[in-house]
């Protein structure tokens, strides 16, 4: 063999051993892919299991709550306690557990801006009456009666506005929002936005002309994002006629309820009053404070009660971390079932 030809199969050989190479990197870095998806999924199933469990503990401590303190649902009960960290064996792997319990009725309900035209309307003058009843103006129909368009209630935008203008807010949003959720097409002066203002927009879209289900559709009706940082820790999403709790309310929202600045001045002392009693302020003290125009709307609009709540439920397992947020509804019997699920993000 020549040198010309022993450069030739030297080179041939270099080429096999780099092709050999390529094919075995390849195979070696489908492997590697192939192990990260599965310990990926594995992590899924496993945080959603554990979140699952969460989901379970806080339907039997808020069961718990309920036969203990049929009338009140207060910051003080073991419901509002926080749970965790908390290791748990998660098959080869350890994780831990983390959760926490919000009261949603406790909060603004942005629904309440609306309401339905069947329950807004007055009473048939041929309708039976139960004797010595009256009749309140703009007072949600029961369960199951209310239908119809929703249209605009009035007193529970006032309200809105204030708790926009104590967190500096633009008032324009209460317009914009009743504009978001209720069934006619045109816009509430002045403020207001329908179809012909957001199909301007990028991207463009419409209202939904429905009730929200999650606070951050505020968004979409342009609210930034710094407004919107500090709206929402005051503000839900519920079906319209949820009352609001006074025991958990923060008391920005109790001011814009009542129509008088007094909770909100002093945070830490509402903290400590609401450790020591049941329900703070209580019905007939909370009451006694309301302004005058409303003093006919606010009493059937707030409760010591309530039926909504938020879990938020932490995972981590190695290095990832997996959040839950559960909106849970807990009925007249007691029994609590998931509403909403949303996965890392709010």
């Amino acid at each position: 063999m020549n040198a010309r030809q022993r450069g030739v199969a030297i080179l041939t050989a270099l080429i096999l051993v780099a092709i050999a190479a390529i094919v075995a990197t390849a195979i070696l870095w489908q492997s590697v892919l192939a192990w990260r998806r599965g310990t990926a999924v594995y992590t899924v199933e496993q945080s959603l299991a554990l979140a699952q469990l969460a989901e379970a503990g806080a339907g039997s401590i808020l069961r718990q709550n309920r036969s203990r303190n049929p009338q009140y649902v207060a910051p003080n009960q073991d419901w509002a306690a926080p749970y965790g960290p908390q290791e748990m064996e998660a098959g080869p792997v350890t994780a831990v557990l983390e959760a926490t319990l919000e009261d949603q009725a406790g909060k603004f309900n942005l629904n309440s801006v609306v309401m339905s035209a069947a329950a807004s309307a007055p009473p048939s003058p041929l309708a039976p009456q139960a004797p010595g009843s009256q009749p309140q103006a703009g007072a949600p129909a029961p369960p199951g009666m209310a239908g119809g368009p929703l249209i605009e209630n009035p007193t529970a935008v006032e309200q809105f506005e204030a708790l926009l203008a104590a967190l500096d807010i633009d008032t324009s949003y209460a317009a914009r929002l009743v504009d978001w959720i209720d069934t006619d097409d045109q816009p509430t002066f002045p403020g207001g936005a329908e179809d012909s203002y957001y199909m301007s927009q990028q991207p463009p879209h419409r209202v939904p002309n429905m009730p929200l289900t999650s606070i951050s559709e505020l968004l979409a009706m342009g609210m930034d994002r710094a407004s919107y940082d500090r709206l929402a820790p005051f503000i839900s999403a519920l079906p319209p006629n949820t009352k609001l709790n006074i025991c958990t309310a923060p008391g920005e929202v109790l001011d814009a309820v009542s129509g008088q600045r007094s909770y909100s001045l002093d945070p830490k002392g509402l903290i400590q009053q609401r450790q020591q009693f049941n329900c703070f302020p209580d019905r007939a003290a909370f009451l006694a404070g309301v302004a005058s125009n409303w003093k006919s709307y606010v009493p059937a609009h707030i409760d010591t009660r309530s039926s909504w709540f938020r879990l938020r439920a932490w995972i981590t397992i190695g290095t990832t971390r997996f959040t839950l947020y559960s909106l849970i509804n807990q009925d007249q019997s007691g029994q609590i079932r998931p509403i909403l699920r949303t996965f890392g993000t709010e």
